[in-house]
């Protein structure tokens, strides 16, 4: 426990990737082999059953520190971290208990099945052993939420230099099912077992956004394009007669989307398929708002079947017969994979996602400004010699969006972030006028630089006028405009209307506060989307 606390503390204070890259590979130099595929699977979101209720955790804290529950909650608001807020307010440490993280991983499944009671001694005797920084990871082991700042690539590549193995191998073992306490650290990272489960996925192959002018990409001829769909990225696994579907999320998914389960049927074994999980109603796709409605669901109703059907638009196959096909050049795995969806015997389900035809770069930018009227967020470009990457690799795919929607908006309220902005408001909800009034229409807390982020922390430590919790209402003059992906109705939202993906544009020191947008303007917005679509 000790030493993963070492290693979280080195994580937070660190801002550089290689830094946390060595302190990765420093770790798993020096832990108990037990304790490591525990960290593997805490890094990469494989969270255990939360053993405690955390209102519990909040009362015994409460009542352990002697603090007034309003002090207690306003520390929380100013921490903005349950787990940290409690490793802060508890009195020190009068024993001294060192377990592997292992253990104590072990003794708190153990614990869930018990009475509170005996959870609350547990808890008390374990809080009473720790020093503050050990305290917030026993705390976070209950909670089972590590958001620390390292991504599966740069675990990865730790694990990788670490190892001396290479990482599309780690990468490919460490995705998809498996439990710490069944596998070795060893095996884990060989990659050793990956055969033995037939729902592996393999490792998504990602694109770089469009930094430059087309034609810097050379000839055309040597190009595919194709839409860029909005949906969930996701790839259909056929094994030894079973089927999956796994997100980009490495989440399995397959219960989710049961009109794609006739594929268990019709798809040959050994057949692993690339594409987009997207709603699409009598051939059309429909506004990833309507795809929302099934996603994360336990249980799917008939009526949310009905308005809101499942289709996968197939743009790519990375095992064929058994065999990883990854280092074939797209255009033959293309036509491997047209092969495949041609005999698919139920239509409109499964679809191959269509080439955009170009012979000119000047042509299919004309074509890319109709990405909207048929739910695309733009084209992906692919060289027709790549192979199959594992992450992203620079030149071989692009990504190329059309711009943003945008909107003028005054912010209304802020709140403080968390882990290393925890004491700077940079969570903001921005309004536009509605008649006499303020709406809000979008929350954000990205775009700005720190010096700004610092500027409007001092703005609403001066202005703020109502406190809501670790909500601040503050003065509406600060203007900034927001950019967005899409737009669409929504019953959940006091606008009526839901932005897709908005986050700060920049902030218009040159505006005031009377000429924001509107929110007939969004509505106007709204009502030009629709009558694009065919």
């Amino acid at each position: 426990m000790k030493r993963f606390a070492q290693l979280i503390q080195q994580l937070e204070l660190s801002n550089k990737t290689n830094d946390k890259i060595e302190a990765l590979v420093a770790y798993f130099n020096e832990a108990d082999d037990r304790d490591k595929p525990y960290v593997i699977a805490m890094f990469t979101g494989k969270r255990p059953k939360r053993p405690v209720n955390t209102t519990l955790i909040k009362q015994w804290a409460i009542e352990l520190s002697q603090l007034p529950e309003w002090l207690f909650t306003e520390s929380y608001h100013n921490v903005g971290d349950l787990s940290e807020t409690i490793a802060l307010v508890l009195p020190p440490a009068t024993q001294n208990i060192a377990k592997p993280l292992h253990q104590w991983i072990a003794e708190l499944a153990e614990l869930a099945t018990k009475d509170d009671e005996t959870k609350k001694a547990y808890v008390i005797q374990a809080w009473n052993s720790l020093n503050t920084q050990e305290r917030f990871i026993f705390n976070k082991l209950i909670a089972g939420n590590f958001r620390i700042g390292v991504s599966n690539k740069m675990l990865v590549n730790a694990l990788a230099k670490q190892t001396g193995q290479d990482s599309s191998k780690i990468m490919h073992s460490i995705m998809g099912k498996w439990h710490p306490n069944e596998i070795a650290y060893e095996a884990l990272t060989s990659g050793s077992h990956v055969n033995t489960d037939n729902s592996w996925p393999y490792p998504f192959c990602l694109a770089y956004a469009l930094d430059t002018e087309p034609e810097n990409l050379g000839e055309p001829s040597a190009w595919q394009a194709e839409w860029k769909w909005d949906g969930i990225r996701g790839q259909i696994v056929k094994r030894n007669g079973e089927l999956f579907i796994w997100s980009r999320g490495e989440e399995l998914v397959t219960e989710q989307f049961p009109e794609l389960h006739f594929l268990k049927d019709e798809l040959e074994d050994g057949i692993v398929l690339d594409g987009e999980i997207l709603s699409v109603k009598e051939g059309k796709v429909q506004s990833f708002s309507t795809l929302q409605q099934r996603l994360n669901r336990k249980t799917i109703s008939k009526t949310q079947l009905q308005h809101a059907p499942i289709g996968f638009f197939t743009y790519d196959i990375l095992e064929y017969q058994g065999e990883d096909i990854r280092q074939y050049p797209l255009a033959q795995r293309r036509t491997l994979l047209a092969g495949i969806v041609e005999k698919l015997k139920t239509e409109q389900i499964v679809v191959l996602s269509p080439i955009v035809a170009f012979a000119t770069w000047e042509e299919l930018a004309e074509q890319r400004l109709n990405s909207r009227a048929i739910n695309s967020e733009g084209i992906m470009l692919k060289k027709l010699d790549s192979v199959f990457h594992t992450g992203r690799k620079r030149g071989d795919w692009w990504k190329w969006k059309i711009n943003p929607y945008t909107v003028d908006t005054v912010m209304i309220y802020a709140q403080k972030g968390s882990g290393r902005r925890a004491n700077f408001y940079t969570d903001y909800t921005f309004a536009v006028r509605d008649g006499d009034q303020l709406i809000t229409v979008a929350k954000a807390y990205s775009g700005l630089t720190d010096k700004e982020i610092k500027e409007v922390n001092s703005f609403v430590n001066k202005n703020a006028i109502e406190k809501f919790g670790p909500v601040r209402t503050v003065k509406p003059e600060l203007v900034f405009e927001i950019a967005f992906e899409g737009i669409a109705e929504s019953k959940r939202h006091k606008a009526g209307l839901a932005l897709r993906f908005p986050r700060i544009a920049r902030w218009r020191k040159d505006k005031k506060v009377d000429e924001i947008n509107t929110l007939e303007d969004l509505r106007q917005l709204l009502t030009a989307a629709e009558t694009l679509k065919p």
